[in-house]
């Protein structure tokens, strides 16, 4: 019997033992936490050929988080699954991935970016905590400075939150590491300031160090990323955890690019009511008749 009863503690639980597991069943682990409706609803012999593994694999990855046996293990899945109500939406969604009639065509595209994208929103709610949204409001609004970071795939996130922010009358730096010169501006991080960070897999190490160097300085770090594995949890004081197909040929920044407007109204929403006068007046005294 496994030593953990719902699937959240089973992420961590993952995630704990990621760094030990062999190659192959690292591979495994990235496709539970990444795919976690296939791994609920597929058999041994799916989901080894989906990850490219032996069947026999497949049990060796449920022994070593303590489950006698695959079906074991898959059960905290398919409860997950239940618990979300989706699996309907998510068969046909899978179905619709499977049947690419004119796929190629330009039609073809954008009807699947748009499938994609609409399942991706819907996971998006179910993955981001309240606590966790409202803690990074709090961060941000309260944070004397602000800086920026995303490379790659993932910059379009950070020049967002940058402009948005910097529209609420925020001090907000975008670090950019024009001319090589991230390093150097990474001195200008002081205690009490903010460094939210987005990065994906494959995640850039100049990202992850930052992070590290920035928690380091006495900054809080915020983090946008896509699960339990990313290098970048370890220095956040908030990790949003974006499930991020990675086995995509084309990964979409919906849902990274709604977080941080969420993020960023949600801020000028607290700044408004905290900068909103007092409505509470003290009521005129009445005076007895004489």
């Amino acid at each position: 019997m496994g030593s953990v009863a719902t699937y959240e503690q089973l992420k961590d639980q993952i995630a704990l033992a990621y760094p030990s597991m062999s190659k192959q069943l690292q591979r495994i682990a990235r496709f539970a936490l990444e795919r976690p409706s296939e791994l609920a609803l597929g058999t041994v012999a799916a989901v080894a050929e989906a990850t490219e593994v032996q069947p026999s694999a497949m049990i060796r990855f449920a022994n070593a988080l303590g489950y006698g046996g695959f079906s074991e293990m898959q059960q905290l899945f398919r409860s997950h699954l239940v618990e979300r109500s989706s699996s309907y939406r998510e068969r046909i969604d899978d179905l619709r991935r499977v049947q690419r009639n004119g796929a190629r065509a330009p039609a073809g595209v954008l009807h699947q970016l748009t499938a994609d994208s609409v399942a991706e929103l819907s996971h998006l709610e179910e993955s981001v905590r309240g606590a966790d949204l409202n803690a990074a409001v709090k961060l941000v609004a309260g944070a004397p400075r602000i800086h920026v970071l995303a490379q790659k795939r993932a910059f379009p996130v950070a020049a967002y939150l940058a402009y948005a922010l910097s529209q609420l009358e925020l001090r907000t730096h975008l670090l950019d590491g024009a001319g090589g010169m991230l390093r150097e501006s990474l001195r200008a991080i002081a205690p009490g300031d903010v460094l939210v960070v987005a990065s994906f897999r494959h995640y850039s190490p100049e990202v992850i160090e930052a992070a590290a160097e920035a928690k380091g300085l006495g900054a809080a770090v915020i983090a946008i990323t896509d699960g339990p594995l990313s290098p970048l949890k370890a220095s956040a004081r908030v990790c949003f955890e974006l499930a991020d197909d990675s086995s995509r040929p084309f990964r979409s920044l919906v849902a990274p690019l709604c977080l941080a407007q969420a993020l960023v109204v949600s801020t000028g929403h607290l700044l408004a009511e905290q900068a909103a006068p007092s409505t509470s007046r003290r009521a005129p005294s009445r005076r007895g008749a004489s």
